[in-house]
């Protein structure tokens, strides 16, 4: 069941200029994407930076204000920080941040950080916040003795844990996830994966998990959106987006999946070569003559990719597939 639903998002920045100052132009980050997220659930938010896929996160959190569309939470809007506090939103939707150290801080002690957010929500004794924090401590796998230190004392990793421990603290429905482990080195960063997969367990949460490797979505998500231009071009299942690629860019991404293994080296550089030459082919059945992303069309139950009408569906399916 849905409990979140975009509907027709865009973002527009100004471009100011000129003696006083004045908007000359917009720069359309989020151009129109509409998505759902149900309950319990991991959805992927793909794209290379300066995509849009930030903004849409910082935008379902409250932290941007959308130009148009709309966020609806359980059927209510939520657009404005006034809906939100109506809607008891802010206490359900937290996020976790790329910079984990700037989010945190630094003159703060841990208690003091995972406490701040249950202070703003709930009526505790100083006994009764000690225990929760001790207990998200817990949960996040940091040592008790944890509590009175500070930010710089800890590795990126364990920071990241105390972001994650702040993050859950009000027990929240969903969780915005913004390139939770990019920071972090790769050992670290498949800890930090399995970590937040048993949170989602231990908690019953959704993620909105934003990210430009398409390596770590894969592990992560249940149902992934490729962001280009400030569009989705393609959305659907893990094995949608892994195994059958529509859109020339979602193929693009997926080729630039290094792989590990040696012997497969040599296969996976002649079809980036393969897919470059089709991207040059069939670029104009994926852009219009602006270099605008066309809207998603169906082309299975769960699978949807930009093109330029439906009659190109069974030609694209022909040619690229």
């Amino acid at each position: 069941m849905s409990f979140l639903e975009i509907n027709s998002l865009k973002v527009h920045f100004p471009i100011r200029g000129g003696f006083f100052n004045t908007i000359k132009d917009y720069v359309c980050a989020v151009d129109g994407v509409s998505f759902s997220i149900d309950e319990g659930k991991t959805y992927g938010l793909i794209g290379e930076s300066g995509s849009g896929k930030t903004t849409i996160g910082k935008a379902i959190v409250g932290l941007e204000k959308p130009t148009s569309g709309s966020i609806l939470y359980n059927g209510k809007m939520v657009n404005t920080k006034r809906l939100r506090k109506k809607a008891g939103y802010n206490k359900e939707v937290q996020m976790i941040f790329q910079d984990v150290l700037s989010s945190l801080d630094p003159k703060k002690r841990v208690k003091d950080i995972i406490v701040e957010p249950i202070r703003n929500y709930e009526k505790l004794t100083k006994d009764e916040e000690l225990g929760r924090i001790l207990k998200l401590l817990n949960i996040v796998g940091m040592p008790p003795d944890s509590l009175y230190k500070y930010p710089h004392e800890f590795s990126g990793g364990q920071r990241q844990r105390i972001g994650v421990a702040r993050a859950v603290a009000l027990n929240p429905k969903l969780i915005v996830a913004d390139e939770p482990v990019s920071a972090l080195d790769l050992s670290v960063q498949a800890q930090i994966l399995n970590f937040l997969k048993k949170i989602q367990e231990d908690f019953k949460l959704s993620y909105l998990f934003i990210s430009h490797d398409l390596g770590v979505v894969k592990h992560m998500c249940d149902y992934i959106y490729i962001m280009h231009r400030g569009k989705f071009v393609e959305a659907g299942t893990r094995d949608d987006i892994y195994n059958n690629p529509q859109h020339i860019y979602t193929k693009r991404l997926v080729a630039a999946i290094p792989e590990v293994d040696a012997e497969k080296r040599e296969e996976l550089r002649i079809n980036r070569i393969k897919v470059e030459q089709e991207y040059r082919e069939k670029e104009h059945l994926f852009y219009d003559e602006n270099g605008r992303v066309f809207d998603l069309v169906q082309i299975s139950n769960t699978h949807y990719v930009a093109i330029r009408e439906k009659e190109a569906l069974k030609n694209v399916e022909n040619s690229i597939t």
